[in-house]
């Protein structure tokens, strides 16, 4: 994983926020950086990288584990992550 995740890690929340918003979700929480490299091999963590497709493929920098989804089809993928997961966003 790069260090640059600042960022990354700000839009996530704000997205939490959305979708949770949105969809219904559960409570959400802020994560740092340092909270979120500590928390990548934990099963019950699921990172969403949500940037667009051409984004995505340009990156050099990717989150390692984490799954892309579309950010404008969100009401298609949304249901299928266990509601007992944290899930974590970002985009860049």
């Amino acid at each position: 994983m790069r260090i640059g995740l600042v960022v990354p890690i700000w839009i996530a929340v704000m997205t939490a926020v959305a979708l949770s918003t949105t969809y219904g979700a559960g409570d959400t929480a802020r994560m740092t950086q340092e909270e979120l490299k500590g928390r990548l091999d934990d099963p019950a963590v699921v990172i969403v990288d949500v940037r667009t497709e051409g984004s995505w493929k340009a990156s050099e920098s990717k989150i390692r584990g984490a799954v892309r989804e579309d950010p404008s089809a969100v009401e298609h993928w949304i249901k299928k992550y266990p509601k007992d997961k944290a899930l974590v966003f970002y985009c860049a």
